[in-house]
């Protein structure tokens, strides 16, 4: 199919999203790769030490492996709402698994990325102690 026909471009942005990742791989080289998974380690074992302090949520809610993933319970009140008063704070809360996932109960999936600071964990875990509290 031509450019100028196509109804989508799914395989260019493919295409250019693992050269990006490609590249951005091979800049890191095999000691920077090692550095950034600790990195991305460390600052996921300190969102879930601060997230553990907030009352009315269970962080992690599975006591099991992890990397930079984590679920969250809601003890007392619905994620979506959560989600909802969080971003209305200029924060983007975590993916919703209520619905996907019933049995999960009222729970969120977390990322930690080399992204994300240390300060935007103690705001996120602030936030959730005021919002969770006022629910």
């Amino acid at each position: 199919i031509r450019r100028e026909r196509a109804t989508s471009n799914i395989c260019t942005n493919e295409a250019l999203l693992a050269i990006g990742a490609a590249v951005y791989l091979s800049l890191l080289g095999p000691h920077g790769l090692k550095q950034l998974f600790e990195t991305i380690k460390t600052k996921t074992e300190y969102a879930m030490m601060k997230l553990s302090q907030v009352p009315g949520l269970t962080a992690p809610r599975f006591k099991s492996h992890f990397y930079q993933e984590f679920v969250v319970g809601f003890n007392r009140s619905k994620a979506s709402e959560v989600n909802r008063r969080l971003l209305s704070e200029g924060i983007h809360g975590g993916k919703v698994l209520s619905a996907e996932f019933p049995d999960l109960g009222e729970s969120s999936l977390l990322c930690v990325t080399e992204m994300t600071s240390q300060e935007s964990i103690d705001q996120l875990s602030e936030k959730l102690k005021e919002i969770i509290g006022g629910i």
